[in-house]
């Protein structure tokens, strides 16, 4: 889903460490309705992370740091289990990445790969040009809203674009919810729900063959 975006103000609140910005600014939807949003926006620069593993213990090296916004909120040490990671500067990723590794576990590393890449490369020309996303998933059960226009004034398409102008990032940020959102029901299907499967389902027999789990409805 495309939107038109239209930055009205940029305002610069902090530039003590990092950058923090306020924006206000305007969605256009494809059927031209014009929702207004302000954003504080923390600007920390590119980073990067890695994953060390220890072959002979077959275990992975993490490191242990204090965060005082951890402290702040609750965690009473401040300390916080992390993979080894720091930000960029004027360093590449892989550069970068090196010098985070000694410093914070006293392993050196030689050669550094981007195994998402390498992933990349072996996955269906039609998966590539659309993209990876990574999500956190569970094995819980699913809690299904349904969202309906009672008065008529709304159609499928105007209540998708509210929800994800207004309900789908702010929700999606909350601990523990899972997959926020899909696409509108084709006319008169009941139900509207997106599967993620590890293979490629070619017919719709093959997704009828998938385990399925209870799921909540609620309008």
């Amino acid at each position: 889903m495309s939107f038109k975006i239209n930055v009205i103000k940029d305002k610069l609140l902090s530039d003590n460490w990092f950058v923090l910005r306020n924006f206000t600014y305007e969605i256009t939807d494809r059927r031209d309705k014009v929702i207004r949003h302000k954003r504080e926006v923390y600007d920390r620069g590119n980073g990067a992370t890695i994953l060390l593993y220890n072959r002979e213990k077959n275990s992975v090296v993490l490191t242990r740091q204090f965060r005082i916004v951890t402290y702040v909120n609750g965690n009473q040490s401040g300390m916080l289990i992390e993979a080894c990671a720091g930000l960029l500067d004027d360093d590449s990723p892989e550069d970068c990445i090196r010098k985070e590794v000694i410093e914070e576990t006293g392993y050196a590393v030689g050669k550094v790969e981007n195994q998402l890449q390498s992933a990349l490369r072996k996955l269906p020309q039609a998966v590539q040009s659309q993209g990876v996303t990574v999500n956190k998933t569970g094995d819980s059960n699913i809690l299904m809203v349904a969202f309906v226009s009672t008065d008529g004034s709304m159609d499928k398409q105007d209540i998708a674009d509210y929800v994800a102008s207004n309900i789908q990032d702010p929700l999606s940020r909350i601990d523990g919810v899972g997959q926020v959102g899909g696409l509108p029901s084709v006319e008169k299907q009941v139900l509207n729900a997106t599967v993620n499967a590890q293979s490629m389902l070619q017919t719709p027999e093959q997704s009828g063959r998938l385990p399925s789990r209870t799921i909540l409805m609620a309008r």
